[in-house]
């Protein structure tokens, strides 16, 4: 699989739960996290875009649990990202460090609303094309 964009990051005590792992939440918060740290790098500005009328919101999540992590944990969370209409397909995923093992897939669907229409962004277009997974 071909990422585009790697975001290192470790597991902090309070986002542990009882059990002493990660709490399925948190993992929403990485993938986003990472999502935000792309997408600044490739020259969006949500609060710019938002501004000028522009939100990109999340339509659709899904996430498949594999290896669970626990405090301390260092980890990466790796992205690539498509096309398929009016839609951006992010695919995320989580491996453990050092083993690089598998920790969660995921899929998040974004679309854009452009004064409160769903719409394609041309300036979205633009700046995602040099990234988009074209396979």
């Amino acid at each position: 699989m071909k990422y585009v964009y790697e975001l290192k990051m470790k597991v902090r005590d309070y986002e542990c739960d009882l059990q002493g792992i990660v709490n399925n939440a948190n993992y929403q918060h990485y993938i986003e996290h990472t999502r935000h740290e792309f997408l600044l790098k490739a020259g969006i500005s949500f609060a710019d875009m938002h501004q000028r009328g522009i939100d990109a919101v999340v339509a659709r999540v899904k996430i498949s649990f594999k290896t669970p992590l626990k405090s301390g944990d260092e980890f990466v969370s790796k992205l690539r990202v498509t096309k398929d209409r009016v839609k951006y397909v992010f695919y995320q995923d989580i491996f453990r460090l050092p083993d690089e093992k598998l920790v969660i897939k995921s899929q998040v669907d974004t679309v854009c609303l452009i004064n409160g229409e769903l719409g394609v962004c041309a300036e979205l277009e633009e700046l995602l094309e040099p990234f988009f997974d074209k396979e």
